[in-house]
């Protein structure tokens, strides 16, 4: 243990440079959530104190106040950001992992460490699985073999869980307690955390930690939830009975400006919610966050107890948001904030606690993590590193951010800069286009896109959104390096 706090003091340099130069190789320890908007994360302003371990990791790294995922579906996000492509660049857009599309010979995220020497594993769902069906049959779904030494899944109940249920979509007169597949069914489970599979996931995380302390080591941490099913053990419905649950405002004529496309494919509409099936909706899905934080501070304690901070990077990150009923949308998909910003945290030893307003994307931690760890990259890929926003947290990575959507077979198009946020439906905008200022409006409900006074805005955005595609359609896979969002 001497020679390992030697060789940390050797681990920890100022500059900006690479992590680990010399010495000992640092670890990476990666925690992703599934559907984890940032707007349940009590330290991106929840009033309610609903995720106490995400926010202490938060005190301790760099929390970025402006990430976005570049698709906001899990399939499709874990394939772009695993692979160091954006969707475009490999024509994944489904439930794949990526590697159909980028070849064999393409290295991966974690598939640059284990060629580095490092032990690499994942525990339960990086790339894509089903929620709830691959959970519950303990399945690899869409997982990618080359990118782990080992892996590890993590089976669960999931709505079959044993426990006062609740179905609250589509049940507009509660015939249903709960139903399968990727619905709102809410279940306040019988028993403890190790029945679920965020709870034995911890579980073999904190123990491969044990394992394999001696390092280095890149372990990747799947939690499942807050995806539907909202299932946890009662105790964490407690602190959020659903009477005491606000529901975000709603204006008359709402929708009007929005183009059809943008209709999210859940609306309290057509899933006909009451007033108290949202309220139990949210109540749900904070109870899910709480349950799914705990785990993560179970880990973090373990990292702690091993002796294993001062060697270890740490990211917290989830693959998109989640709508809770604002314009009374629910799930993903949409390109609102509600859905494709996310929460990202990153923490590395010696560095000191920051909030990063650079525009961040998720496709960025391939390069940033490699930097940081002293890997030069296997080729060209299109993430930019974010390694000086973590000495100096004004540093600008990208003037925006750029994400991409697809509903009823078509695509639709986010770009995010400081004051506004455009969304383009199809390649030509002949779905329609919403433009909003996000200094003045930032809960998104007046569209001036059609509005004259701001054409030069519009016009902007979509020279930048047909430069930006023709940069991300790289099909060698190769020459998009360093692709910005400038």
């Amino acid at each position: 243990m001497i020679l390992k706090r030697l060789f940390c003091l050797v681990f920890l340099i100022i500059g900006g440079k690479a992590v680990a130069q010399q010495g000992e190789k640092p670890n990476v320890l990666f925690i992703i959530a599934d559907d984890l908007t940032a707007n349940a994360v009590s330290c991106y302003g929840n009033p309610l104190k609903i995720t106490p371990n995400i926010d202490q990791l938060a005190a301790e790294g760099t929390r970025y106040e402006r990430a976005y995922c570049q698709f906001p579906v899990c399939g499709p996000s874990r394939a772009s950001f695993m692979s160091g492509y954006y969707p475009h660049a490999t024509e994944t857009f489904g439930y794949t992992s990526g590697r159909e599309n980028i070849g064999p010979d393409k290295v991966t995220w974690s598939q640059l460490f284990k060629n580095n020497g490092y032990y690499t594993a994942r525990v339960s769902k990086i790339y894509h699985m089903g929620v709830p069906g691959d959970i519950e049959k303990g399945s690899n779904g869409a997982d990618d073999a080359a990118s782990w030494q080992e892996r590890f899944n993590s089976p669960g109940p999931e709505w079959k869980a044993e426990g006062a249920a609740e179905l609250v979509q589509n049940n507009p007169y509660n015939k249903l307690e709960r139903k399968g597949g990727n619905v709102m069914t809410i279940v306040k489970a019988s028993g403890d955390d190790l029945v679920h599979a965020d709870g034995k996931t911890a579980e073999k995380a904190s123990e491969l930690l044990r394992v394999h302390k001696e390092g280095p080591f890149f372990l990747a941490v799947g939690f499942v939830r807050p995806h539907v099913p909202f299932v946890a053990p009662k105790n964490y419905f407690k602190a959020y009975p659903y009477r005491e649950m606000i529901l975000p405002p709603k204006v008359v004529g709402d929708w009007d400006d929005i183009p059809d496309n943008g209709i999210n494919y859940v609306t309290t509409v057509n899933a006909e919610m009451s007033e108290d099936q949202e309220k139990k909706a949210i109540s749900g899905y904070y109870a899910s966050v709480a349950y799914m934080d705990a785990q993560v501070g179970k880990v973090l304690k373990t990292l702690k107890e091993e002796g294993l901070e001062d060697n270890t990077i740490v990211i917290f990150t989830s693959d998109h948001g989640f709508h809770l009923g604002e314009h009374e949308f629910w799930m993903k998909v949409s390109l609102h904030e509600e859905s494709a910003r996310v929460p990202l945290i990153i923490k590395v030893p010696g560095k000191a606690p920051a909030v990063c307003r650079s525009f961040a994307e998720l496709i960025d931690l391939y390069p940033t993590v490699a930097e940081l760890a002293g890997l030069e990259l296997p080729g060209a890929i299109q993430g930019k590193s974010l390694a000086k926003t973590l000495d100096d947290p004004s540093y600008k990575v990208r003037d925006m951010a750029f994400s991409v959507s697809q509903f009823r077979g078509k695509h639709m198009f986010l770009l995010r800069n400081d004051n506004w946020a455009f969304i383009q439906y199809e390649e030509d905008g002949a779905g329609g286009l919403e433009l909003f200022d996000m200094a003045n409006d930032p809960r998104q409900f007046n569209n001036l896109a059609a509005n004259p006074q701001y054409a030069d805005q519009v016009k902007m955005f979509q020279e930048r959104l047909k430069e930006k595609l023709a940069e991300v359609r790289d099909n060698d896979l190769g020459k998009g390096y360093g692709i910005s969002g400038k």
